[in-house]
């Protein structure tokens, strides 16, 4: 095996500055092993091979004349289809947009482009980033590398097939209610959901859309933790209009030893039931950390009433989500909102209600986001990082059922809906960081993980702790296959 295959981003950055190897002959290298197992998997879906070899040269000319363009020259990566990317198509999966090719990058991609990153290939999607997993009509399935008869995860299944295959160094996904952590969570890598407006998200929206959604966040996935490191510090910053009077300085993460954290679990509630086989794994990891001395609560919990803070959750993000509705779409939720009762709490009355709040609706619930947000701050006084589940499975089958609240996954024997976003809805809702870090393999060899959350603001904290909980327990395995 070529260890570059799996090795960081970090490494292999450092690998060009030192010249073990060329900007070309490592792009060259990833372009290789994904036409070798892309195949299969379905996870690249939009390539700009030549022109990356031609920057890939640059890179090369650049470094031969003792130039940098920055902390990422000359890496090869992909990012997820739903990124701006001059010269290819952005259609968030919907066959309406297949044809849409932007005027300019998004933010992101600029930034990674400035740092020095060499970008090959765009990842796929479901439609309008709305499943957990990642299929559309104008590409396909993207299978999960670890069993090809599963899902990634979505919405950015791609981009996180990719990377756990070892076709990419590093990548960039997004996450509004854990796009980026499920993913991560199924395909064994890492993924960090940043603190909300930390990293600009113009340049990720349907097409002639600038305003930031609520909620929604852009961020770094790698196969390591150090890697979220090195991609935060490129793409934090206020953009364009704030960039005259903002500053992003992050501060240094709380601890540098595990034994310097104050650690709140959080693993089990009776509204969101995970398996066995992921609790155990779970129960594994922060034994672990209580062994290297961290400070361990497993009754710490914000004052809040969880069934209600997911209330809120829903709302919030069904009212945000919302924006992305034709008049048409729009029109129906008004009627299904107009039949609703009270009482009702269901899937289609969430999607409903959210859609078509009222202004006054909205503002009332976002005071009440506004004082849970300090809630957590007072939290975060007392521990450092709360470490929670992502999601209640490991890897689950491909299911396209078009009736989506007939799809099931099996928790402890019994079935479940397929989609629970109630972990994710936990750093979600209040703006927190989250990182996603695998934790080790299933009785059946799949991955899973946990989420790591911190204070609002405080995103070294996440990441630095999932970099020493892998140096505790390991972090990424690459999946049987692809060695």
């Amino acid at each position: 095996m070529d260890n570059r295959a799996f090795a960081s981003a970090t490494h292999l950055a450092a690998e060009i500055r030192d010249r073990q190897i060329g900007c070309l002959e490592l792009l060259d290298f990833f372009v290789a092993r994904a036409e070798r197992h892309n195949q299969a998997l379905n996870a690249i879906i939009a390539w700009q091979v030549d022109k990356a070899r031609q920057r890939a040269r640059a890179a090369d000319a650049a470094l031969a004349r003792g130039e940098s363009w920055g902390p990422l020259h000359g890496l090869p990566m992909t990012v997820k289809e739903s990124f701006n990317l001059t010269g290819l198509p952005t259609t968030f999966g919907n066959p309406v947009w297949k044809d849409n090719i932007p005027p300019g990058n998004a933010v992101v991609v600029d930034r990674l482009e400035a740092a020095g990153a060499v970008i090959f290939g765009k990842t796929n999607v479901p439609y309008m980033l709305a499943d957990s997993q990642s299929y559309n009509d104008i590409y396909g399935t993207t299978n999960n590398p670890w069993d090809l008869a599963c899902g990634p995860g979505g919405s950015s299944g791609g981009e996180a097939a990719t990377l756990a295959a070892g076709l990419s160094a590093l990548g960039a996904g997004s996450d509004i209610a854990g796009s980026l952590r499920n993913p991560a969570y199924y395909c064994g890598i890492y993924g960090h959901k940043p603190s909300w407006g930390l990293i600009p998200t113009r340049g990720h929206g349907p097409p002639g859309i600038v305003t930031p959604t609520d909620i929604s966040v852009v961020g770094p996935m790698a196969r390591d933790a150090e890697d979220l490191a090195l991609a935060l510090g490129v793409l934090a910053g206020p953009d364009v209009l704030q960039q005259s009077a903002w500053r992003v300085e992050l501060p240094a993460p709380r601890g540098r030893q595990l034994k310097d954290f104050r650690v709140a679990v959080w693993g089990n509630r009776p509204d969101a039931p995970i398996d066995d086989s992921v609790a155990t794994l779970m129960a594994n990891a922060v034994a672990a950390v209580a062994k290297a001395g961290a400070a361990v609560d497993g009754a710490a919990r914000p004052a809040f009433d969880a069934v209600e803070y997911h209330r809120l959750f829903m709302l919030l993000l069904r009212a945000a989500t919302a924006s992305r509705l034709g008049e048409a779409d729009f029109a129906a939720q008004q009627r299904i909102a107009a039949t609703l009762s009270p009482d009702d709490t269901g899937p289609v009355a969430d999607v409903a209600r959210g859609a078509t709040v009222a202004h006054w609706g909205w503002g009332r619930a976002n005071e009440a986001r506004s004082k849970l947000r300090y809630g957590w701050h007072d939290f975060f006084r007392r521990f450092d990082v709360l470490l929670a589940p992502v999601a209640a499975t490991a890897a689950f089958p491909h299911d396209h059922n078009p009736d989506r609240g007939a799809r099931r996954v099996i928790v402890n024997g019994q079935p479940i809906p397929h989609v629970d976003i109630t972990w994710a809805g936990v750093a979600s809702l209040c703006y927190l960081p989250a990182t996603a870090a695998p934790i080790g393999l299933t009785a059946r060899g799949l991955p899973v993980g946990l989420q790591i959350i911190g204070p609002e603001g405080e995103d070294p904290t996440t990441i630095e702790f999932a970099r020493l909980l892998a140096a505790e327990i390991g972090g990424f395995v690459p999946p049987p296959g692809y060695e």
